[in-house]
């Protein structure tokens, strides 16, 4: 049976949803990023990459904000016995830098795209409105926060990365598992 809520055992759909679609597009953000930095104006993908760019980023902040209020408002499963205390300490530092950095990403992405004063294209569907117009150091300032923010992503991903395949190949437990499963088999070892 599909358990859409998290329980004290594993996690439910919906978190599961979050939390893979999230990897991916914010993977996709990071891609594009890197690639946007070296188009010259004559390069095709010069407009189309940074359009995608924006209009993902947005969805990003959308989901980052349905992940928070999912995450306030569920149980999060309990760590495993097996966990010490410095990897929970850990882990609860990772998670936390995750949002604060997604959070600072989306954030000063909204700030570069309208530094001009003009609204970012979402999709063609409509526009967000820009807040405000930034001089010329401001905007570097944003830039700069945005670039930095994101080799620190890339930096807590790869921790990220790092512990759950340590804890799904050399500790043989379900961390990983449960982040892929709704529920677990009353035979698998908690």
């Amino acid at each position: 049976m599909i358990q859409i809520r998290n329980s004290h055992l594993y996690y439910g759909l919906i978190a599961i949803v979050l939390h893979w679609g999230m990897a991916l597009l914010v993977f996709a953000l990071i891609s594009s990023g890197l690639y946007m930095v070296d188009l010259d104006y004559y390069s095709e993908w010069y407009y189309l990459a940074p359009w995608w760019h924006k209009s993902i980023g947005i969805i990003v902040f959308i989901l980052l904000l349905i992940r928070l209020i999912w995450r306030l408002n569920n149980i999060v499963p309990r760590p495993l016995p097996t966990y010490s205390s410095w990897e929970l300490k850990l882990a609860h530092a990772v998670y936390f830098l995750f949002y604060i950095l997604l959070l600072i990403l989306c954030v000063s992405g909204y700030f570069i795209s309208t530094s001009k004063g003009v609204g970012i294209d979402f999709f063609s569907w409509l526009e967000i409105p820009a807040v405000t117009k930034l001089n010329t150091f401001s905007a570097d300032i944003v830039a700069t926060t945005h670039e930095v923010s994101s080799y620190f992503l890339i930096f807590i991903f790869t921790l990220h990365f790092s512990a759950a395949i340590k804890h799904h190949f050399y500790d043989k437990d379900i961390t990983l598992i449960r982040m892929l499963k709704t529920q677990l088999k009353k035979e698998e070892n908690i």
